[in-house]
């Protein structure tokens, strides 16, 4: 029914359009100081993050593939140097991705901390083996090395006044270091922290120190006296604090009068402002709507890094959690927010009217809402266990995910972007696997339990049209039915609504009834479980896929296999139909998708995208782009390039019919060497042939045709060699061949010979065939001979004879 429409058009391929991949996880976090890229370090790799558009502007790794343990930006953006384990310090031009300077680090373990003066011509290496080198980046070689620390230097920085040549240091002893440069000595040591110390942040007259720790507290110090000048307890383990410029209104922070401020942002998971002065906290953020069940929990909300972004007026916080959020300095009202890592992906889906979002389900019970435009990135809180799977309605604006916390949740996307909660379910005994809505209208919802039950769950009309401000409407379900002896992989509802397919592990499929859950059939003939099930959106046909590496298509009818594709080597997870049921789309945990055409059970591509299974996989309201999640943390958004592709054959074919009417009148012209050319761009070895014969033919074949082959690029040349060995096969062309050859060896010198692609291969060629060649020539030469011979020899007996009768 479907095939025979004249606007479907079978997809032949999909290409990657985008490609959501872990950029963080874990580690420094800097800004360039234009304010346009994010340098994240990932393991062996410093990715730097173009911050308008969230895209990959570079990807820096050094050659030894050992990780990173530390990397520092200069204070003018030009200079990046990253340290490895392999005690390795590289120095990067970052623009072009290239490598200028390799040297040891000199420490005997690996470097911890990193940081540029302010001239950018200084850096200050402090190690593990508990010493700080410095280093002059211009020169190129090492000022200092200063001794005295006590275990790991984990925190060096620069006083910001040039003149005074001091370097603020702290290690594992709880004590602030400050070295004098130009003596090399310890001038001071400021104790007050009993635990590590871990941000040291300077006032804009370079006169007050901050310093925060794990120990719950902020010292304020004087520099010029080193004396403590108040103890700020914040009561909370600070990892990084941050000076407020004087001179901006932070008034709607609770910054009502002049004096020195500070930001902090640790183990609370919230940023707080305080008044050096009074040692009072001005402004606390509004905690986030999740609530922490445990230390552990509260744990991985906490923020290990905070900074402040002058140019954009944005304060950049990271969590532990590898989410980097960007908020306005003056009111702390979120901007934007990046996920650097997102675990392993069971589930996406497009979503939004326009299909201007993606929503993942990580491994996580946290779901996260990609703006695909910016790459900003929502969390959305509300379950307390894993997210398996989610489901979009046919309209976009509404989805619903289910979890192992034995619940399922309705979320609505607003207009503006933002997402909220509008109701839960709850009943089942355990946690819910699977979960499908309804096609036609909003109505109702289906879930799948490792309770082996499915419920079906009406949804009252004012979820659609409203959302409550505490998002939590409570959802009771219409319809219970045990529906297999094992765990319930799969469910989807039918494009009418009137039928429920659901899959199991127990290795098959069933066909209920929504009105009333009542039993129409079985769909038994998998060798293994069945991951996924799938209505066709056309044709009375459910597609199912299995752990056997097969995908099934069965009639609804009569629940019989109408067909079955075979070529995925590991378990097919998911499939969807696309071309308007035309084709089928299948992921399976080998990493790779397939395509498939229904009518001529042909595999049309395999697509290789991911390297771990694939859980994740939906198609746009346009059917025109793919987006996929796998287990190796990547979300790839795939383009159907069909047409793109037929345009470019098309435009292929046009070019090929030009060239070769050019060829032609070219070859009538007789501009051989013109003709030459285009046949070998052409790629067609008896055209280039043709010509050579022509060239051959002239008055002066062998002279034109040594100006001509001399005037060749290399890469003709290399071309017109591979055609001629090619050519010496055959003895009909073995002369041009030679002819060919005889001109190179004759006017090319050795050396340019040898530098021509794949000789050592041309001269293997040629050797044998060029051999029989003169053999056969040989053979001809002496047949020739003989016959000139046997000539002469009736000749010398005809003269005998004319002589005897002249006698007589």
């Amino acid at each position: 029914m479907a095939a025979s429409s004249p606007l479907v058009r079978f997809k032949t391929n999909y290409a990657v359009s985008r490609k959501i991949e872990p950029f963080y996880k874990g580690g420094r976090v800097q800004i360039s100081q234009d304010g346009e890229y994010m340098f994240c370090a990932c393991g062996t790799k410093v990715h730097v993050v173009c911050i308008a558009t969230g895209a990959l502007a570079q990807s820096i790794e050094q050659d030894d593939q050992e990780d990173i343990s530390t990397f520092v930006l200069s204070d003018d953006d030009e200079i990046l140097v990253t340290a490895s384990q392999a005690l390795l310090l590289k120095q990067w031009e970052w623009r072009e991705n290239k490598c200028t300077r390799t040297w040891k680090a000199v420490h005997t373990a690996p470097v911890a901390s990193m940081a540029f003066d302010p001239t950018s011509t200084l850096l200050a290496t402090g190690g593990c083996d508990s010493t700080i080198k410095v280093w002059d980046v211009t020169k190129q070689y090492c000022t200092h090395n200063l001794k005295g620390s006590s275990g790991v230097v984990h925190l060096v920085k620069f006083h910001p006044d040039i003149s005074q040549l001091q370097l603020f240091s702290s290690s594992m002893d709880y004590r602030i270091r400050i070295w004098d440069l130009k003596s090399s000595k310890c001038v001071a040591m400021l104790e007050s922290h009993y635990s590590a110390i871990t941000c040291l942040a300077f006032s804009a007259d370079r006169q007050t120190l901050v310093s925060s720790g794990r120990d719950k507290i902020c010292t304020v110090w004087e520099l010029s006296t080193g004396a403590v000048k108040r103890t700020v307890p914040v009561y909370e383990s600070v990892e990084s604090v941050v000076m407020l410029p004087e001179g901006v209104d932070f008034s709607l922070l609770g910054v009502k009068k002049s004096g020195l401020h500070f930001l902090t942002a640790g183990s609370k998971g919230i940023l707080q402002i305080w008044n050096v002065s009074t040692a009072a906290c001005v402004y606390s953020q509004p905690p986030p709507r999740y609530r922490a069940t445990s230390e552990e929990e509260a744990g991985e909300h906490s923020l290990v890094h905070c900074a402040l972004v002058p140019v954009r007026d944005e304060i950049v916080t990271v969590s532990a959690e590898h989410n980097i959020v960007f908020y306005d300095a003056r009111t702390l009202q979120l901007r934007k927010q990046f996920a650097g890592y997102n675990g392993e992906v069971l589930d996406v889906r497009f979503l939004g009217p326009g299909d201007s979002h993606i929503v993942v389900a990580t491994n996580s019970p946290q779901l996260k809402v990609f703006e695909l435009a910016t790459s900003d990135c929502q969390i959305l809180y509300g379950h307390t266990d894993t997210v398996i799977a989610l489901d979009v309605f046919r309209k976009g604006t509404l989805f619903v995910s289910c979890s192992k916390d034995k619940s399922f949740r309705v979320w609505r996307i607003k207009k503006t972007g933002r997402v909220v909660c509008v109701a839960q379910g709850l009943g089942h005994a355990n946690g819910v696997g699977a979960i499908a809505c309804s096609r036609m209208k909003e109505s109702f919802v289906v879930t799948a339990s490792q309770d082996c039950t499915i419920k079906v769950w009406n949804l009252p009309e004012s979820l659609s049209a409203k959302a409550k401000a505490d998002g939590s409407e409570t959802l009771c379900a219409r319809l219970t039915e045990k529906a297999h002896d094992k765990d319930v992989n799969s469910v989807a509802v039918s494009p009418n609504d009137k039928l429920i397919a659901t899959g199991s592990q127990d290795k098959t499929a069933k066909l209920w009834a929504s009105q009333d859950l009542s039993l129409m059939g079985v769909f038994s003939g998998h060798k293994r479980g069945i991951w996924c099930v799938q209505f066709s959106p056309v044709d009375q046909v459910l597609a199912t896929s299995s752990a056997d590496g097969t995908v099934k298509i069965w009639g609804l009818q009569d629940f019989s296999c109408l067909k079955t594709f075979e070529g995925h080597e590991a378990s097919v997870l998911k499939i969807i139909f696309v071309s308007r049921g035309t084709q089928v789309l299948s992921s399976g945990s080998d990493g790779l998708l397939k395509l498939w055409t229904i009518k001529t059970n042909e595999c049309v591509k395999t697509l290789d995208g991911h390297e771990d299974k694939v859980w994740g996989l939906h198609a746009n309201r346009q059917d025109d782009a793919v987006v996929t999640g796998s287990s190796d943390s990547c979300i790839v958004l795939w383009k159907d390039v069909t047409e793109t592709e037929l345009e470019e054959e098309q435009a292929k074919q046009e070019e090929q019919i030009l060239k070769e009417q050019e060829l032609s009148n070219l070859l009538h012209e007789k501009r051989y060497l013109k003709a030459l050319g285009l046949a070998i761009s052409l790629d067609r070895p008896h055209t280039a042939l043709t010509v050579i014969k022509a060239i051959l033919k002239e008055t002066s074949g062998k002279e034109d045709l040594e100006t001509n082959l001399l005037k060749l690029r290399k890469d003709q040349k290399e071309a017109v060699l591979k055609y001629a060995i090619a050519w010496n096969t055959n003895s009909r062309n073995c002369h041009e061949a030679q002819a060919v050859v005889q001109t190179f060896l004759k006017h090319e010198p050795p050396e340019s010979l040898l530098q021509l692609e794949g000789i050592k291969g041309a001269v293997e060629s040629l050797l044998p065939y060029t051999e029989r060649h003169f053999q056969r020539l040989g053979r001809l030469l002496q047949a020739t001979t003989f016959l000139d011979f046997m000539w002469q020899s009736m000749r010398l007996g005809d003269a005998s004879r004319q002589d005897e009768d002249m006698s007589t």
